[in-house]
């Protein structure tokens, strides 16, 4: 008993520290840390809570090794501190909260390399895509997946009467849409994304105090966000199912309007399987401009290929246009001016919405010229 009274004492020390509340040097912290995990090693072994606070300890051993560069080490950790979290898991609500969370923090470290420096995804199409994720990423990234599901779950089976675990649902379906969107699969991650700010409404109308609407309010401006970017990746298609299954909800239906039309669906294609009015669709694509951005590339006598200067590579806010009339107009202009390099020299266009990407992403694509397909390809590396 006196032991397991000396590790509860040692670990609300270094809760302590964690928490800010209580300061220590650097090396004093990992000491107390590396102390701490090596004493609750032998209570852990028949004794739930020491088991949680094993695995949350673990975790915490797992952030800072991250937080200093060492993926490798951190993930070691982490999936050390899984098991023995998924061991008391099923004893309090309290241990299955702390595991539900280790689940997540693995699922974000596996699949780090999936994401930019903004948390967006590197390779959003998926295979398609011209420069995906290699093999060992893209594992790492379905195992992401796998725990955030996990995560999900074990939320999920908590009582939703308590507000802790209403939140730690949507939150965990947040990081869920994350792990869908980094492997390509738009149409789940907006699934997701939306049924987790059904949640974080839910939670807001409950009349929560000032930090937790915050919280909230915080958690809805993300999802809204990641919500706009992903629409942008969706084929027709899948807006349709999205809007069939009531997950596109009335604010984003602008957004999806103009997509359907960068892609050419007709006007009256968009009211219909949208369930739309077609005066509805009309103001919505009068109002709702989108950024057209394209880039010109002509193949030099050195076989690279070379960016001509403004306006061949450049931006415009345009409404109710296709991308197909953007680069058709496009394709006039430069192939009338001085820029031009003649017909026996390859060239390729490719216009994106909002932001220049992967190449696969690129809302209409055309070339000219010998060793160029239709699509923008060639035969040799850009």
């Amino acid at each position: 008993m006196a032991q397991r009274e000396d590790v509860l004492r040692l670990d609300a020390q270094w809760a302590q520290i964690r928490s800010g509340a209580a300061r220590a040097a650097p090396a004093e912290a990992e000491a107390l840390l590396t102390e701490l995990i090596g004493a609750l090693r032998e209570p852990a072994r028949t004794d739930p809570e020491c088991a949680a606070r094993l695995g949350l300890r673990l975790g915490d051993l797992a952030a800072r090794r991250f937080a200093g560069g060492d993926r490798a080490g951190a993930l070691a950790a982490v999936e050390e501190g899984l098991r023995h979290g998924r061991q008391a898991a099923g004893h309090a609500p309290e241990y299955a909260r702390w595991y539900a969370r280790g689940l997540i923090n693995q699922g974000v470290w596996l699949s780090w390399p999936l994401s930019d420096e903004l948390r967006l995804p590197r390779h959003p199409l998926g295979p398609p895509a011209e420069s995906g994720p290699s093999p060992m990423e893209r594992a790492a990234g379905e195992r992401a997946l796998d725990l955030t599901r996990a995560a999900v779950e074990v939320w999920a089976a908590l009582d939703q009467r308590d507000p802790v675990n209403r939140r730690g649902l949507a939150q965990a379906k947040v990081f869920l849409g994350d792990r869908l969107a980094e492997l390509g699969s738009a149409e789940e991650a907006v699934a997701w994304a939306v049924d987790a700010e059904g949640g974080f409404r839910q939670l807001l109308r409950a009349a929560p105090g000032a930090e937790e609407a915050q919280e909230a309010e915080e958690a809805l401006d993300h999802i809204g966000r990641q919500l706009e970017l992903r629409l942008r990746l969706l084929s027709f298609d899948s807006l349709v199912s999205l809007r069939a299954r009531g997950l596109l909800p009335e604010p984003l239906l602008p957004q999806a309007v103009v997509a359907a039309r960068i892609q050419g669906v007709a006007e009256s294609e968009i009211a219909g399987r949208l369930r739309l009015g077609a005066e509805q669709v009309g103001t919505m694509l009068e109002v709702t401009p989108w950024l057209a951005v394209w880039r010109f590339e002509v193949r030099g006598p050195d076989g690279l290929w070379n960016v001509p200067e403004h306006p061949w590579h450049s931006a415009a806010e345009v409404r109710n246009r296709t991308a197909a009339d953007i680069g058709a107009e496009l394709i006039r202009g430069f192939t009338t001016s001085a820029d031009y390099p003649g017909d026996g020299v390859p060239w390729r266009l490719r216009v994106w919405w909002h932001e220049e990407g992967d190449p696969a992403g690129a809302r209409f694509r055309a070339a000219a010229g010998p060793g160029t397909a239709p699509d923008g390809s060639a035969d040799t590396p850009s």
